[in-house]
């Protein structure tokens, strides 16, 4: 893909993610965030990480120098292809940012919103100009190194700007998830807060701690999930027979009150547990360190699903030695 110009908006954790990879691939990117030690920051940031996307892997073209801060929003998104906007997760401010966008943009690039929980529907509200271009391209942390992003329209977005999207977000190693629909949450976030709503209910009641849960995820059902995902692991849970026998034999247990769908009240005490039981775990290694590691398994992690063939939970592809 040619080089495109790329802004983002607000330049937090998820922003410097989108930031990292467009450099990554390429792109020219120009950032505006309001903060004032948002440009120091984010430099900062791309410092740390550039080797880690060097061991991913980088376009000929990728360079740190492609990236430029904007003193405005209006004068970041006047040229650029695609706008990843990425401000706080409040609505109404959301809705602002992007009809600022929308008023000062191109009439053909594509208004991207980063959001985890609203739908693009509610987001184009307030957009007059061309709220067709407006979508939701939800990804996921650490942003330049998770391929998912789930990209979803509203009422008034047009096809041709879902696919532009989709053509665009493939073509820098990532592996757009078009969803049929959209909800509040979408669907990994929805994955997600209902496990952690059962295990915030497992700290509270005392059952296991921080530790014990984690334990329960990563040395058993996380392995599988990072192959095949939840509804093909229980497929080979119905042996020969596969789903239709798994749903047999074990369909009646989900009218069991195993779990608890309505999240515990965060109590004081409630959030203690969790913080001192994080802070146990990680233990004099920092936050960074931990992120340091979390990239190198990523990296091999994905080697290895390549090796299998990408993403077989899509469709399966037969391995070959």
């Amino acid at each position: 893909m040619s080089q495109k110009t790329m802004a983002v908006i607000g330049t937090g954790v998820i922003g410097n993610g989108w930031i990292a990879r467009f450099l990554a691939n390429g792109h020219k990117v120009l950032a505006f965030d309001p903060a004032p030690e948002a440009e120091a920051k984010t430099n900062a940031f791309l410092d740390e990480t550039w080797e880690t996307l060097e061991q991913y892997g980088m376009s000929a073209g990728a360079a740190k120098n492609n990236l430029r801060f904007a003193p405005t929003l209006e004068e970041a998104v006047a040229e650029a292809d695609l706008i990843q906007e990425n401000v706080p997760e409040r609505e109404g401010l959301k809705k602002t940012i992007i009809a600022q966008v929308d008023a000062a943009s191109k009439p053909d690039a594509i208004i991207a919103s980063s959001t985890s929980g609203y739908m693009p529907t509610v987001l184009q509200q307030n957009c007059v100009n061309h709220p067709e271009r407006v979508i939701v391209a939800h990804p996921f942390n650490p942003v330049y190194l998770i391929p998912l992003v789930e990209i979803a329209g509203g009422k008034k977005t047009e096809a041709q700007y879902m696919e532009k999207a989709r053509d665009i977000y493939d073509h820098m190693s990532m592996k757009p998830l078009m969803m049929s629909g959209e909800i509040d949450g979408h669907i990994g976030d929805r994955l997600m807060e209902a496990l952690w709503r059962e295990s915030l209910h497992i700290v509270n009641d005392g059952i296991a701690t921080t530790e014990e849960v984690d334990k329960a995820i990563v040395y058993g059902p996380g392995l599988r999930w990072a192959l095949m995902g939840p509804f093909l692991t229980l497929h080979l849970a119905g042996g020969s027979e596969g789903m239709k026998h798994m749903l047999e034999q074990f369909g009646p247990a989900l009218k069991l009150p195993w779990t608890r769908l309505v999240a515990p009240e965060l109590t004081d005490e409630l959030s203690q547990k969790v913080i001192d039981g994080t802070a146990a775990q990680s233990g004099t290694t920092s936050i960074q360190e931990m992120e340091n590691r979390r990239d190198r398994f990523l990296i091999k992690l994905m080697q290895l699903l390549e090796e299998e063939g990408f993403w077989p939970s899509e469709k399966l592809i037969a391995y070959e030695k």
